[in-house]
């Protein structure tokens, strides 16, 4: 075999064994790729995805005069945080909002899967002197829709009282109707979401309603003594590693 038949079967057998080497690798990534999927499929399988707490409520929940961050629903995702839990909150609070309004909503809150409702709805009906039984159906109807959609949602009704000049027994009604409502419903019950802030100046806003950075504080206390056993019994707290 002359020089230049050498050289031409070496060149030969250097392209099959290139051929070869590509091919392996590319099966070798194929097969790198595929494993890569089905451990990040399983991880993905294994791990608990986040439970919804959806807090529907007015300007009390919507933070009214303050940042988003320092509204008690926010204060409640740090403490569900700190405490190991795995649950995400929504803040579908809206400033000026009423029982009719919440329930206008509740379609489209409906959409997305809610573990948790937190009603904190009826204290503009209530200042705006609205029949308590109109109140009480538009609030008996938010929660009728959220368990059709959902049957295990669990609910929670934040209690509001009214001023004096409301009258003494409009207000009797007004506070009894959440009462009765948390317990045709078993739902939990916060009797009065602004106990230690409501009528206290110094955790108001000047507008003498809104609380304060600092009466969210305790507006977040008020829920949290309500919502953790709540929290606690739908979910073990997470695993640190």
């Amino acid at each position: 075999m002359n020089r230049d038949s050498i050289y031409r079967s070496v060149s030969a057998q250097s392209r099959i064994l290139a051929r070869l080497t590509q091919r392996a690798s590319a099966s070798r990534g194929l097969w790198l790729a595929c494993l890569g999927s089905v451990l990040l499929f399983g991880i993905a399988a294994a791990a608990p995805s986040q439970r919804i707490v959806l807090f529907l409520g007015d300007s009390i929940t919507a933070g009214y005069g303050l940042e988003l961050s320092q509204a008690y629903p926010a204060l409640i995702q740090q403490r569900i945080i700190k405490e190991g839990l795995n649950f995400k909150v929504i803040n579908a609070g809206q400033s000026g909002d009423t029982s009719a309004g919440g329930l206008a909503r509740m379609d489209w809150l409906l959409k997305n899967k809610i573990d948790v409702l937190v009603l904190e709805l009826g204290g503009n009906d209530g200042l705006r002197g609205l029949p308590v039984e109109v109140i009480r159906k538009n609030l008996q109807t938010i929660i009728d829709r959220a368990r059709k959609q959902y049957p295990q949602i669990k609910i929670i009704i934040a209690g509001m009282k009214m001023p004096p000049n409301m009258g003494g027994q409009y207000s009797r009604e007004f506070e009894a109707m959440f009462a009765a409502l948390a317990k045709k419903n078993n739902a939990a019950l916060i009797p009065f979401i602004l106990e230690g802030v409501g009528g206290v100046r110094q955790m108001n806003l000047p507008d003498g309603i809104h609380p304060t950075a600092g009466g969210h504080e305790i507006v977040a206390e008020n829920v949290w003594t309500v919502l953790a056993p709540v929290l606690r019994s739908i979910q073990s707290p997470v695993t640190r590693s």
